[in-house]
């Protein structure tokens, strides 16, 4: 029962019970009476309904901390997915990366490989170039060593008779010495060996 239907329930009552022809003194003492009974009888309603609106204020108040509470962690899932999103991206891109950078290792251990090759190639090369100068080398010097052989085997048997002739034979071995050492430099030259001057 509502405050409000209490309160005509007892103007419907007063004015039947307050008759018109009863004296002032009477009137006066029942409406005392009908405020005492009103106030005790609307009392009880008064303090559920203070009670319900303080309940219904706490009610609405935590309903409201609940909403701000909600859009609070509303916001924070939002964030939390969006940050799942982000991460899963880095993660996916971390991966293509490491794809890359795997790929990009093993294209460097094939050049590596392809350019061991090739400087293996090149140093064959020079070594057999160096090889066949070395043995023309041997052979050129060898020939001129033994023409420088010849010819003072000649002075020998020149210097016992004739010294006109063996002034000859000393400026022909001198010629053959001399081209001997233009060989050798020559030849060291292409080995791209320094000799002394």
């Amino acid at each position: 029962m509502q405050t409000l239907d209490l309160m005509r329930i007892h103007q419907q009552g007063l004015t039947e019970l307050v008759l018109p022809g009863e004296s002032s003194t009477a009137q006066d003492r029942m409406l005392k009476r009908a405020a005492i009974f009103f106030t005790e009888a609307v009392t009880p309603f008064e303090k559920t309904g203070r009670a319900g609106m303080e309940s219904a204020e706490r009610l609405n108040g935590q309903s409201k901390m609940l909403k701000r509470r909600t859009a609070q962690l509303t916001a924070a899932n939002l964030q939390l997915k969006q940050g799942i999103v982000e991460h899963k991206a880095a993660e996916e891109a971390l991966r293509k990366r490491g794809r890359r950078f795997a790929k990009l290792l093993r294209e460097s251990h094939q050049s590596q490989k392809h350019l061991r090759h090739l400087t293996h190639r090149l140093l064959s090369a020079q070594e057999a170039k160096r090889k066949k100068l070395s043995h023309e080398l041997h052979d050129g010097v060898g020939q001129t060593l033994l023409g420088i052989n010849v010819r003072l085997l000649t002075l020998k048997k020149a210097a016992k008779g004739n010294g006109a002739k063996l002034t000859k034979e000393i400026a022909s071995a001198q010629r053959v010495v001399k081209e001997s050492v233009q060989a050798i430099n020559r030849f060291a030259h292409e080995l791209d060996i320094r000799q002394p001057t």
